[in-house]
């Protein structure tokens, strides 16, 4: 049905990466999980067919590439990879930032994360059929 659509997962949560890993792997899609922006970043050249980022990254020593800048570096490197931004933000004026930046989609991190996922996706490949 997909066929075999890649898709990355960037979190620098763990427990939400195995977990949007583990659902959509089951539905068939491949799945790639990255902690980190600059990871996701280097990966690019495998030709993703949606990344999936979060908003905000937090490391250790405090540098590290925020889900905006990494968003920014993707549409430099791959203008047609639809991006789904993930966060834990409500606030609108991050949502209406995302949405002028060109996001594809704005999902809250909540208890109906992958109830969201589920259909953001859906519809993204959809359009693209």
């Amino acid at each position: 049905m997909n066929n075999q659509k890649r898709i990355f997962i960037v979190d620098d949560d763990p427990f939400i990466n195995m977990l949007v890993v583990k659902r959509f792997s089951a539905e068939g899609y491949l799945m790639e999980a990255f902690e980190s922006g600059e990871d996701c970043l280097a990966a690019l050249h495998k030709n993703p067919d949606l990344i999936i980022l979060d908003y905000l990254f937090v490391k250790e020593n405090g540098i590290s590439m925020n889900g905006m800048e990494v968003f920014d570096e993707i549409k430099k490197v791959k203008p047609d990879i639809p991006v789904i931004m993930l966060s834990g933000q409500e606030k609108g004026e991050i949502v209406l930032e995302l949405a002028r930046k060109g996001i594809d989609d704005y999902i809250i991190k909540d208890n109906n994360l992958i109830d969201s996922l589920n259909v953001a996706i859906k519809e993204l490949f959809s359009r693209e059929d």
